[in-house]
């Protein structure tokens, strides 16, 4: 079987000569390019304001706790953003657990939910007319619209069988499964294990096909015994557990899908996967993609041609900490920083773990965790899902991170370790570093929980990010942006002709007016086991106009648009030839 391990002294000299060259890099491109001005406008605050029960969201996410510590129970966290009835408005879908052992949803306590936003900061619950409460132990979600019908389709990621609802255009959907193809790849004899999933267009055809992120072998009741102290039990390490293997359906175009995992190279690899994100590292036209496993090495997919993919984590210097040390990686987001035109990579991990971030370096990255300030800020903290969004609309992209510890008795073996905690927002600075806001971010943004999933987007289409995310046993919490006040910004929706229908895999170049740029993809894979907006959103600060946008399609078709107004969300459709 193939691997990508290597001894700690060869883990150590690599990472000292990637340091080394990267350095060097950094110096002669000036890693952040573009500072900020010195005699910029006031800064724009980070602010938000909670108002999930205001809103009319009355979701709890159950994942039935026992005494056995299944493991399960700690890792539920899925919720997503998207536009299910086109309205122009982003819905909210949220995942649920299960009973414990049956791994079914024996009351509506533990259906999924389907919230319509009615348009005016309020929502509606409408799972049992959508048809989407699912079944099993859930997970994760990922929106793609597989079909190319203009409509966003549903993969739900399950300890039990997957689940594809498709959108039927008329508030309903109907679970395809069986003849997608997709209800999950077996290892010994069992169906693995999903946490999440990602939809990309691997191989450029026009259609999105499906990355399915796999976590470790598990049986209910089953878990080791597993000791916090005498006498108390928690959620085991995960070296308790065998690895898996990922697995890659491609669409074949007419409603089922191929597993494609080994002869794309995919399977070889085994690890305890987390999350997936994409982005194109090295520029040839096809997206790569980046899986966090759980103290493992994270994987980094070299897409080959669209046809197969090579495990370059070790060499392009993301599989480990800048110490040599594979991470409790969790949620993982792609997207550049530094407004360099490359994309970076920021991901969670656990306390007395740093949330490592990867600044791209002609195909290597260089850690700069420390040098950005995030080793110090994000050391005693447990992040779960994450986003890198300009929160304040500035023009830098800004992290946030929701946050719990895994064990929830943690305090009563370790009575200075809280299990909830509250979520954290950096401010990126525009000079390589980051400061942390999270206190100024909002009363109610400094309530603790027991968070897990966030997915992100503009829900309430004011040009500002918000935040929704997911509590284990709480109530789910809509943190609305009430900040960037005097921001400019703009919001791109892309509809694809010869590219999938939801343009997934685009990437734009935005430039302004005072002469700088930023660069942004089209995604909805973000964070752990969540799916965010699939629209793509520029913070613009004090430019009120757009000087060019540039659209490169997952089609290779370039299109340039100039002189675009500000403070709109814009669509742009793709030219068919």
């Amino acid at each position: 079987m193939a691997s990508n391990h290597i001894s700690s002294t060869q883990r150590r000299r690599l990472l000292k000569a990637i340091a080394a060259v990267s350095g060097s890099a950094i110096s002669s491109r000036n890693l952040w390019s573009l500072l900020r001005p010195s005699d910029a406008s006031p800064i724009p605050a980070i602010r938000f304001e909670e108002i999930a029960q205001k809103a009319g969201l009355n979701f709890v996410t159950r994942n039935c706790p026992t005494p056995n510590k299944n493991q399960p129970e700690t890792m539920v966290a899925g919720v997503a953003l998207f536009d299910y009835d086109n309205d122009g408005f982003l819905d909210i879908y949220c995942i649920n657990g299960a009973e414990i052992p049956s791994l079914t949803k024996t009351s509506p306590d533990y259906w999924n939910r389907l919230y319509h936003n009615n348009h005016d900061g309020t929502f509606t619950d409408v799972t049992e007319k959508a048809g989407v409460a699912g079944a099993g132990y859930g997970m994760g979600v990922a929106i793609g619209d597989y079909n190319n019908d203009g409509r966003a389709d549903i993969f739900v990621a399950n300890v039990t069988g997957n689940q594809l609802f498709h959108n039927n255009g008329d508030g309903t959907f109907t679970d395809v499964t069986a003849k997608a193809g997709v209800a999950g790849a077996q290892s010994h004899g069992k169906k693995m294990w999903s946490v999440g999933a990602g939809w990309f267009d691997y191989n450029n055809d026009g259609l999105l096909d499906l990355f399915v992120v796999n976590y470790c072998h598990w049986e209910v009741n089953k878990d080791p015994y597993c000791a916090l102290k005498e006498g108390l039990r928690g959620y085991c390490h995960p070296n308790q557990y065998a690895p898996l293997h990922n697995t890659l359906y491609r669409n074949n175009g007419d409603g089922t899908f191929t597993d494609v995992s080994h002869e794309t190279g995919i399977d070889a690899f085994l690890g305890k996967g987390m999350a997936v994100t994409f982005a194109d590292v090295d520029g040839d036209g096809f997206l790569d993609a980046f899986v966090t496993n759980d103290t493992m090495p994270n994987f980094l997919f070299r897409n080959i041609g669209g046809k197969k993919f090579e495990e370059i984590a070790v060499s392009a210097g993301v599989a480990y900490s800048l110490d040599g040390n594979a991470l409790s990686g969790m949620g993982a987001d792609f997207r550049d920083v530094n407004n360099d035109g490359h994309a970076d990579l920021w991901h969670t991990a656990v306390e007395h773990e740093d949330f490592p971030l990867y600044i791209s370096q002609d195909n290597v990255f260089a850690d700069a965790t420390v040098t950005s300030g995030l080793g110090q800020l994000t050391n005693r903290m447990t992040g779960w899902s994450n986003g890198v969004y300009d929160f304040d609309n500035d023009g830098w992209k800004d992290l946030f991170v929701a946050r719990a510890n895994v064990m929830d008795n943690i305090q009563q073996a370790i009575p200075a370790q809280a299990y909830p905690e509250p979520n954290s927002v950096f401010r990126n600075l525009g000079n390589g570093k980051f400061q942390d806001v999270s206190s100024s971010a909002g009363a109610s943004f400094q309530i603790p929980g027991a968070h897990r999933g966030a997915a992100f987007g503009d829900i309430f289409n004011s040009g500002r990010i918000d935040a929704v995310v997911t509590s284990l046993n709480e109530p789910i919490k809509l943190f609305r942006n009430v900040g960037a006040a005097g921001q400019h910004w703009l919001l791109i929706r892309l509809v694809g002709t010869r590219s999938n229908r939801m343009g997934l895999g685009a990437q734009i170049r935005i430039t302004t007016p005072d002469g700088r740029s930023q660069w942004n993809e089209a995604t909805t894979a973000v964070g752990y086991a969540c799916s965010s907006d699939p629209r793509v959103h520029f913070g613009l600060g004090s430019n009120a106009t757009v000087k060019e946008i540039r659209v490169t399609w997952p089609s290779r078709i370039v299109q340039t648009l100039t002189n675009i107004s500000a403070d709109q969300i814009l669509t742009i459709e793709e030219p068919k030839a």
